[in-house]
C-alpha cells in the first residue's frame, strides 16, 4: 500500500478524528440538556435509557453529516465525474472519513463499556468492519467513492433512532410512529439494498480499476461490502416483519373501532 502521507494529511487526519470524538461528546451533552428541558419524560428514564437516548443523539447527528457530505461528493461535485475514479479523493473526503472514524470509535467504546445494553455482537461487527474499510481508504487514498457510498447508508439511522425515541416515549400508537416506520422501510430499501446493488454493479463495470488497488485493499473491497450487505438484508427482513406487524395491529384496531 502506498501511503498517502503528505504534510496536509499529517495534520488533517488526526484533527478530523479528534473532531469526530469531540462532536460526539458535544452532541451527547446537548442532547442531554435539551431533552431534560423539552421532554418531560426524560428525567423519569432509567440511567441506562438516558445513556442510550443521548448516544442516539450523536449517532443521528453523524448520520446526517455523513449523508450530506457523501451526496455532495459523489453526486453534486465533479470529484468522481471522470472515467478514472479509483484514485480520486479530496481533503473533504479525508476529513469526513476522519470524523467517521472518531464517531465509530466513540460509539464502539460506549457499546463495549455498557455491553450489551447499547448493542450486541452485530454492532461490534458492523463498527469494526466500517472502521477497517474507512481506515484503508483514508491511508491509501483509494476507493473513496465506494466508501462514501457505504457511508451514505447511515442516512437510515435517524429513522431507526426516531422509532426508538417514540417507543420509549410511549408513542407506538401515534401516527408518527407508523409514518416513520414506513419511511424507515423505504429508506432502508433504497439506501441499504438498492444502493448496494448499484455499488456492486458499478464495481463490476470498473473492475479493471478495482484490480489496480493494492492487494489488501482489493481483497477487502471484495469481502467487506458483501458482509455489510448481508447484515443490511438481515436487518431489512426484521424491519419488514416489524412493519407488517404494526400495520396488522392498526388494521385490527380500526376494524374493532368500526364494530363498536
Amino acid at each position: 500500500m502506498d501511503g498517502n502521507f503528505g504534510s496536509e494529511e499529517r495534520i488533517l487526519w488526526p484533527v478530523s478524528v479528534l473532531a469526530g470524538i469531540a462532536m460526539c461528546a458535544a452532541v451527547y451533552d446537548i442532547t442531554q440538556k435539551v431533552s431534560s428541558h423539552c421532554f418531560k419524560g426524560y428525567d423519569n428514564l432509567s440511567p441506562m435509557k438516558k445513556v442510550e437516548w443521548n448516544n442516539r443523539g450523536f449517532s443521528t447527528f453523524h448520520a446526517l453529516v455523513a449523508a450530506v457530505v457523501s451526496i455532495y461528493l459523489v453526486v453534486i461535485s465533479d470529484l468522481f465525474h471522470s472515467n478514472i475514479i479509483i484514485d480520486r479523493n479530496s481533503w473533504l473526503s479525508d476529513a469526513m472519513f476522519g470524523v467517521s472514524i472518531g464517531y465509530f470509535l466513540t460509539d464502539l467504546v460506549m457499546i463495549l463499556w455498557y455491553f450489551p445494553s447499547l448493542g450486541g455482537k452485530e454492532y461490534l461487527l458492523h463498527h469494526g468492519l466500517s472502521m477497517y474499510a474507512i481506515c484503508l481508504a483514508l491511508l491509501s487514498g483509494k476507493a473513496h467513492m465506494y466508501i462514501l457510498m457505504v457511508l451514505f447508508t447511515e442516512a437510515t439511522t435517524p429513522f431507526v433512532n426516531l422509532r426508538w425515541y417514540l417507543e420509549v416515549a410511549g408513542k407506538k400508537t401515534h401516527n408518527l410512529y407508523l409514518y416513520n416506520g414506513l419511511a424507515l422501510f423505504v429508506g432502508w430499501l433504497v439506501a441499504r439494498v438498492i444502493l448496494f446493488i448499484y455499488f456492486f454493479t458499478h464495481m463490476y463495470f470498473h473492475f479493471d480499476q478495482v484490480k489496480s488497488i493494492f492487494p489488501l485493499g482489493f481483497y477487502s473491497i471484495l469481502t467487506v461490502p458483501p458482509a455489510l450487505a448481508v447484515m443490511n438484508l438481515f436487518w431489512f427482513w426484521k424491519i419488514f416483519k416489524g412493519m407488517l406487524k404494526t400495520l396488522s395491529k392498526r388494521r385490527q384496531q380500526s376494524e374493532n373501532g368500526k364494530a363498536e
